[in-house]
């Protein structure tokens, strides 16, 4: 059975995606294909050295996690929003405590 990746539903400008009725910013649309897998790709190194964990030294883990909080601020996933009409950034607010309430209660 192939391991399809979970689809989490995406507000209707983009800007986020739920998860446990939470919001999360995505990554800026406007990066090219190229980057954003490059960007994806120190992500998951420096993630997946986080999970090894057995082997780091303090000074080693305090470096992976510099790097997964650089690869997510360049994604835009993190640090200043990504977008430009001066919309304030909800990320890792409950949905319905934010202007997307009435869109996330109508999902099936």
């Amino acid at each position: 059975m192939p391991n399809h990746p979970k689809v989490y539903p995406v507000t209707p400008d983009g800007r986020y995606f739920v998860v446990r009725g939470r919001l999360w910013r995505k990554a800026n649309p406007a990066l090219t294909e190229a980057v954003r897998k490059k960007l994806v790709s120190e992500l998951s190194k420096a993630r997946s050295a986080l999970r090894r964990d057995a082997g780091l030294s303090a000074e080693e883990r305090k470096k992976a996690r510099r790097k997964v909080d650089a690869a997510k601020r360049a994604l835009g996933e993190r640090g200043p929003v990504w977008w430009t009409d001066g919309a304030p950034d909800y990320n890792r607010h409950m949905a319905v405590n934010t202007p997307y309430r009435e869109w996330f209660e109508n999902l099936s």
